[in-house]
């Protein structure tokens, strides 16, 4: 009964062509086997760098009592919006996809010059601008003072200066851009409280004024952690605040995230 390797093809797998075939077989074999292995040694240091370079965010998250101030919504209104700055937008956006009560939460920039800068242009770290996300919130669901809290202690670390983990520059400072008076007093109020009762190890530096003007970054950044969960940078930084935000605010977490464009993944 023919088996496999009978027929026209039968003399490749004889053993007088195995022979010689073996050579080449082995020595590309050991060069596949060299290339798999220096890959996984790169991508496990890469890793391993990342780790290293910043301690845990899961380590770094500081849940913080309910916020003093809880600024009231106006009369009628549906929707109300704030502009945080911390880091990178990728995780702070990611962050407020998966709080209940907003409604989105695009990434892009604010607190610079020229108007509707590219990405290019802020990375500079000449514009002025810094990664902000603004948020769009039901404050019946939920308050600018919950948003607060969320943003001191999960989405980002208010003690460091003009950079976020491995980000350096203005451009990944933290800053609160104010949509109105009452949250420029509130976001002021809640900073001396944390200062004052210690919250952190170090002072916060965080700097509040009000919003001149947001611009929506480039549509490749949107939705960037949902979109890219396997990215050695979402998976070192992003995705543990994440996890903390479901860890130590479960009432204000939902599983799928708002996405920039209205929907849910």
């Amino acid at each position: 009964m023919p088996g496999p390797g009978s027929g026209a093809h039968s003399n490749e797998r004889s053993p007088k062509a195995m022979q010689i075939q073996s050579p080449h077989v082995h020595h590309h074999a050991l060069r596949a086997a060299s290339t798999a292995l220096g890959l996984f040694l790169t991508v496990l240091g890469i890793a391993v760098f990342f780790r290293l370079a910043s301690p845990a965010a899961g380590e770094l998250a500081r849940p913080i009592d309910p916020p003093l101030v809880a600024e009231q919504s106006s009369p009628g209104s549906k929707t109300e919006r704030a502009v945080f700055a911390g880091g990178c937008f990728w995780g702070v956006q990611a962050v407020f996809q998966h709080t209940l009560g907003v409604t989105s939460a695009v990434s892009g920039y604010a607190g610079g010059t020229p108007a509707s800068p590219s990405y290019e242009q802020v990375s500079s770290g000449r514009t002025g601008h810094a990664e902000s996300v603004e948020i769009t919130f039901d404050p019946k669901q939920i308050s600018f003072g919950r948003l607060l809290q969320i943003y001191f202690s999960v989405a980002h670390d208010p003690t460091q200066l003009d950079r976020q983990d491995p980000d350096e520059g203005t451009q990944y400072r933290s800053e609160i851009f104010a949509a109105s008076d009452a949250q420029q007093r509130d976001a002021e109020a809640t900073i001396a409280e944390l200062d004052k009762a210690h919250v952190f190890p170090r002072h916060i530096v965080t700097k509040v004024e009000r919003l001149k003007a947001f611009y929506p970054a480039e549509p490749y950044h949107q939705d960037y952690a949902t979109l890219h969960p396997d990215s050695l940078y979402i998976a070192a930084y992003d995705l543990p605040k994440i996890a903390n935000l479901k860890k130590h605010y479960p009432e204000f977490y939902r599983e799928q995230a708002v996405l920039a464009g209205g929907n849910h993944q």
